[in-house]
C-alpha cells in the first residue's frame, strides 16, 4: 500500500483518540466540573453533533482546495480544539472545545476516504478505506486506554494535553508524507453535488450508518460505569479492558474491509446482523467479569466490521460529482448515530432502567439498520431486473 495511505492513518489516529477518549474520563470530568455522569455523557453527543454539522459545511467550503491543503487545515482546527479543551475552566467551555474539534472530523475522513481509494486499484478500495480507518481503531486500542490511565493518574486535563501533542505530530506527518497531487480540478456545480442526496439508495445508506452505530455508542459511551458497576471491575481495570475492545475494533475493521472487497452486499447485511446479535448477548455478558471482557472484544469487532461496507456502499451509490459530499455525510451519519446512541444510553439511565438495560434496548437500533439493508438490497435487485 502507498505510504500516503499510512499518513492518513496517522491523522485518523489523532482524531479517533479525541473522539473516544472522553468515554474513559466521564467519571473524572463529572467529579471535577460538578456535573452528573449523564450530563458528562453529552460531551460525546456534542462532539458527534459537531461532526454532523461540520462535515457538509466544511466539505463544501473546501471543495476548491487541493486535498492535501484541506487535510492540513482540518488537522490544525483539530489541534486547536484540543488545546482549548485542555485549558477549559468550565463544562460549557469544554463542550465548546469539543464542538470546535469535531468540525474537522467528518470532512477529514470524507476527503481522506476519497484520497485513499484514489491511491489503489479498484479491487482494493474497501481495504484502502479500512487501512485509513485502522487509525481510528488503533486510537481505541492504544490511545483511549492510555488516555484513560493518564486521566486517572494525572487528571483528565493531562489527557487533552497529550492529544494536542498527537494532533501536532499528525500535522507534521501529513505535511511530509501526503503528496501535493495535481492542481484541484474545477468542482462540480453545487446543484450537481446536492443532487446525490435525492437518491433513495444514498439516503438508505446514510440511514443504515446512523442506526448501525446508534446502538454501539449507547453502550460504548457508558462503558466505564458499565464495567465498574455491573461487571464489578475497579476503575484501574477499565484501561486494559478498553485495550481488549480496541483489539476487537482493529480485527473487525480489517476483516470487514476484506469481506467488502469480495462481496460488498453480503458484507453489508452480514456485518449488521452479527452486530445486532452480539449487542443482544452483551446485555447478559456484562454481568460477569469474563463475559464482559469477551463482550467488549466481540462488540468492538462487530461494530467496526461494518465501517468499510457502509462507507463503500454510500460511495458506490453516490458516484461522480457527489462522492465527496456523500463520503463526508456518511461520516456525519456515523457521528449522528454516535450522538443518538449517547443520548439513548443517558436516557435509559436517567429513567431508572439501569446500566443493565442499555445493551438490550440499544440492540434494537442496529436491528433497524438491518431492516433498511434488506430494503436497500431488494430495491437494487428489482432495479437490475427491471429492463428484463
Amino acid at each position: 500500500m502507498p505510504l500516503a495511505l499510512y499518513a492518513l492513518t496517522v491523522g485518523a489516529f489523532g482524531i479517533g483518540v479525541t473522539e473516544f477518549v472522553i468515554m474513559g474520563l466521564l467519571m473524572q470530568v463529572s467529579a471535577d466540573l460538578g456535573v452528573s455522569i449523564p450530563t458528562a455523557g453529552w460531551l460525546m453527543t456534542g462532539y458527534a453533533l459537531g461532526v454532523f454539522v461540520g462535515a457538509p459545511i466544511l466539505t463544501l467550503a473546501t471543495r476548491r482546495l487541493p486535498p492535501k491543503t484541506t487535510l492540513l487545515a482540518l488537522m490544525a482546527i483539530f489541534t486547536l480544539g484540543n488545546l482549548v479543551a485542555a485549558l477549559a475552566p468550565s463544562f460549557g467551555v469544554l463542550m465548546g472545545a469539543r464542538i470546535i474539534t469535531a468540525l474537522a472530523h467528518g470532512t477529514f475522513f470524507g476527503v481522506g476516504s476519497l484520497v485513499a481509494v484514489s491511491l489503489v486499484p479498484p479491487e482494493r478500495k474497501a481495504s484502502a478505506i479500512a487501512i485509513m480507518f485502522t487509525g481510528l481503531t488503533l486510537a481505541t486500542l492504544l490511545g483511549v486506554p492510555f488516555g484513560a490511565w493518564l486521566g486517572l493518574a494525572f487528571g483528565w486535563r493531562s489527557t487533552f494535553w497529550a492529544v494536542t501533542a498527537i494532533g501536532a505530530a499528525a500535522l507534521v506527518v501529513l505535511a511530509l508524507l501526503v503528496p501535493k497531487g495535481e492542481k484541484a480540478a474545477a468542482p462540480a456545480a453545487l446543484k450537481e453535488e446536492f443532487a446525490v442526496l435525492a437518491r433513495p439508495q444514498v439516503q438508505l445508506g446514510l440511514a443504515m450508518t446512523v442506526l448501525g452505530f446508534g446502538g454501539v455508542f449507547a453502550v460504548f459511551t457508558y462503558i466505564q460505569p458499565i464495567l465498574t458497576e455491573l461487571a464489578g471491575f475497579s476503575k484501574a481495570a477499565v484501561s486494559p479492558i478498553l485495550l481488549v475492545f480496541g483489539a476487537g475494533l482493529v480485527a473487525g475493521n480489517l476483516l470487514g474491509g476484506r469481506w467488502a472487497d469480495k462481496a460488498l452486499n453480503t458484507a453489508l447485511a452480514g456485518s449488521i446482523a452479527i452486530l445486532t446479535v452480539i449487542m443482544l448477548a452483551a446485555g447478559w455478558a456484562f454481568h460477569d467479569k469474563v463475559g464482559a471482557v469477551l463482550a467488549a472484544f466481540l462488540l468492538g469487532a462487530a461494530a467496526f466490521a461494518t465501517v468499510a461496507p457502509l462507507q463503500m456502499r454510500v460511495l458506490s451509490q453516490a458516484g461522480g460529482a457527489g462522492q465527496g459530499l456523500a463520503s463526508s455525510l456518511n461520516i456525519a451519519a456515523f457521528n449522528l448515530g454516535n450522538a443518538i446512541g449517547a443520548a439513548l444510553g443517558g436516557a435509559v439511565i436517567a429513567h431508572g432502567l439501569g446500566l443493565s438495560a442499555i445493551a438490550p434496548i440499544a440492540a434494537l437500533v442496529p436491528l433497524g439498520a438491518l431492516v433498511l439493508a434488506g430494503v436497500s438490497l431488494g430495491l437494487e435487485k428489482r432495479q437490475k431486473l427491471a429492463p428484463a
